[in-house]
């Protein structure tokens, strides 16, 4: 199905029965199959809403680039559209970002936040990071000085490109180049104050074995969410949702059928 809703085509899906209602919002990259086990495990009780994100999938890329508040508005927006406000959220990486931003922004959105491998907290900068960042801005203000001479043709563009692939994460480089500025805003947004602004009853499932978002982070979120509590799903990476689905789906359930 497909709606439009902050000038974009949103592709989605809707399931299920009863009263309730929960909204899947997935990683960055991702799409809606990679929640569909979730809405297979949840839509025999409530109403399950799946989304492909702007730029994710089968939706439509975003009209200019956007960050995270960008994309909360128009799942907002899409939201009140489809009459789903308010409902339950079960989100992952990318999608926590949203959530956490449109739950800070207006609690009568969500009912309650299920957050796993939630990004949001901007990690500490090593100081191998710090210097691999200052080589790369120094090679590229070396490119940008090039291009003005304008005397060496696309060699300083093709010289800037490697030195992205080089330097740039997976995700960044996988991107054209407007949503590269996409991705920047929204990995730039540390949501960090915006925790304690959550005032919906918040369920953490983290793998143990995270490298995307660390445990700390699901720790610091549990501390900073005034109604939080986290649960370590051992040995998952940042996929553990899928890794131990039908463990993942069981916890879920419970938590969002729980008056």
């Amino acid at each position: 199905m497909e709606a439009t809703a902050s000038g974009v085509k949103i592709h989605y899906s809707l399931s299920g029965q009863g009263t309730k209602r929960v909204v899947l919002l997935h990683g960055w990259g991702c799409e809606i199959k990679l929640m569909q086990p979730v809405a297979n495990a949840l839509q025999q009780d409530m109403q399950v809403l799946c989304i492909d994100f702007p730029g994710h999938g089968a939706s439509g890329r975003p009209p200019e680039p956007w960050g995270v508040p960008e994309y909360a508005a128009c799942l907002k927006e899409l939201l009140q559209q489809l009459n789903f406000l308010p409902c339950a959220a079960v989100a992952h990486s990318f999608g926590a970002r949203v959530a956490i931003y449109l739950a800070s922004e207006d609690p009568s959105a969500f009912t309650k936040l299920v957050l796993t491998g939630a990004a949001g907290i901007r990690a500490p900068q090593s100081e191998e990071s710090k210097k691999r960042s200052a080589q790369f801005q120094r090679l590229k203000g070396l490119c940008e000085g090039l291009k003005k001479t304008k005397i060496f043709g696309s060699l300083p563009d093709k010289a800037e490109d490697a030195l992205r692939k080089k330097y740039g994460s997976a995700d960044y480089n996988a991107l054209n180049e407007e949503m590269r500025k996409t991705f920047v805003k929204v990995v730039n947004l540390d949501l960090t104050d915006r925790l304690p602004e959550i005032k919906q009853p918040t369920l953490l499932l983290w793998g143990t074995k995270d490298t995307a978002t660390p445990l700390w982070m699901g720790k610091k979120m549990e501390e900073l969410i005034p109604d939080a509590g986290l649960v370590e799903l051992e040995d998952g990476t940042h996929f553990a949702y899928l890794e131990q689905c039908g463990k993942f789906c069981t916890i879920v359930r419970h938590f969002l059928l729980e008056d």
